[in-house]
């Protein structure tokens, strides 16, 4: 079955970076998309970071766009959200989903930026 595992997470100081990966296993289909979402408390759930993993074609919402990177290293199934320039209001549990319609979760990591 379908597993995705985050790790990286962690607590930095504003302006500093961070990199995500998201691992994912059992998966049958080359071709896929993935993505990033991070919720902080009290706020709604939003997706910051979409790749497709078969043309590289990525998406970026504006809160986030020219600061993080999401990248791809389809040997290891893993995708990669490098974070720069870290400011408070991106402290939030960070989860990498799989699949078009974000079949599939990871269990998330925390990310804390003071």
């Amino acid at each position: 079955h379908v597993q995705l595992v985050e790790s990286g997470g962690g607590s930095v100081r504003a302006g500093q970076s961070l990199r995500l990966s998201c691992e994912a296993s059992g998966i049958t289909n080359s071709q896929f998309c993935m993505a990033w979402f991070r919720q902080a408390p009290g706020k709604e759930r939003e997706g910051i970071a979409r790749i497709a993993t078969g043309s590289g074609n990525t998406y970026y919402a504006d809160s986030v766009k020219g600061r993080f990177t999401i990248s791809q290293d389809n040997a290891k199934n893993t995708v990669y959200l490098q974070m720069d320039s870290l400011k408070s209001e991106d402290t939030a549990l960070y989860a990498c989903t799989l699949g078009p319609m974000a079949a599939y979760w990871g269990q998330g990591t925390q990310v804390t930026v003071s």
